[in-house]
């Protein structure tokens, strides 16, 4: 049987260890039967203490990101038969260590990240990889002493950057609670003949057709794109996609897209293109043999490379 792990993120006094305290005293969430274990993972100026919960909630604590591996996290759970774990994660490591090293029967069943609202952009300029890195599963993003003065845009405008996925919500200083509601319009109109995706808005329709396959499935798309062969794709399909840095240069990657025409198309890697076809999907050995969307072409044509050849989305 899965261990529910519920893990929250953010950097240091964002103010997880007060969200904790306040999850793990709603008896919705801590209804006293289960046995609950709290892993910190870094030292704030607010901690958590015994007195604040019952005699059902443990403690332990990670000074370095190299000590977590399974065997410790198993370790500790057997030690306090803990059902159900709760990790106030450091900002300043990285989730793949995380993940990468949680038990196997340990399921992540919710994962918030914290932002205080008056710093949030300081760490977005600073140190975005960080941010980034915990933006891109979260599925809650909480901004807390929001005022006024905040600029609501901008917070929300931050975590759009990044995922289109997670719920946004702003904590006043009073501990009032209001879900985001701002609309996000695409830089394309979705319900033309043909979506035109201009250059600069590749990485977002990408992202889009990867997180919502079903909103374009059956549409008609037209787009630029860098060709890339592969010898275990058919001569009537190639890839075409382009460049997407997120966050910074080191994780630039290429994505994209199989395109699949009517008969063999004499393309070579490297080829900028423009291309117009249907959005599908289909079983392709670039997908690991699995099902994946692919273009199926109406019409490839020779293109310029765009003036900026990697995507992004700012």
């Amino acid at each position: 049987m899965d261990t529910a792990v519920y893990l929250f993120t953010g950097f240091l006094e964002a103010g997880k260890t007060k969200f904790i305290r306040e999850t793990m005293q709603d008896p919705n969430f801590n209804d006293g039967t289960h046995r609950y274990l709290i892993i910190s993972c870094e030292e704030g100026e607010e901690e958590l203490s015994p007195e604040d919960f019952g005699d059902n909630v443990a403690f332990c604590h990670f000074d370095s990101e190299d000590e977590l591996n399974p065997d410790r996290l198993l370790a500790r759970q057997k030690r306090y038969s803990a059902d159900v774990i709760v990790i106030e994660y450091n900002g300043m490591w990285m989730l793949d260590k995380l993940y990468s090293n949680l038990p196997e029967a340990w399921m992540v069943y919710q994962e918030i990240m914290i932002m205080d609202s008056t710093t949030a952009s300081l760490y977005n300029q600073n140190m975005r990889q960080l941010v980034v890195d915990k933006l891109t599963s979260a599925e809650m993003v909480v901004f807390n002493r929001v005022n006024d003065k905040t600029d609501l845009t901008s917070l929300h405008k931050l975590v759009r950057g990044v995922s289109r996925k997670a719920s946004i919500c702003y904590e006043d200083t009073s501990g009032n609670i209001e879900f985001d509601s701002i609309q996000d319009p695409l830089p394309y109109d979705i319900n033309a003949p043909v979506i035109r995706i201009e250059d600069d808005d590749f990485a977002i329709f990408f992202r889009e057709v990867s997180e919502e396959f079903q909103k374009y499935k059956g549409k008609t798309v037209c787009f630029k794109g860098l060709v890339a062969k592969d010898g275990k794709l058919p001569a009537d399909q190639f890839a075409v996609g382009r460049h997407i840095m997120t966050c910074c240069a080191d994780d630039i990657a290429y994505l994209g897209f199989v395109a699949v025409g009517k008969t063999k198309i004499k393309l070579k890697t490297r080829d900028w293109v423009t291309v117009e076809g249907v959005v599908d999907e289909d079983v392709s050995p670039a997908y690991g043999g699995g099902v994946g969307p692919v273009i199926r072409l109406g019409r490839v044509e020779p293109a310029e490379k765009p003036k900026v050849e990697v995507a992004t989305f700012n």
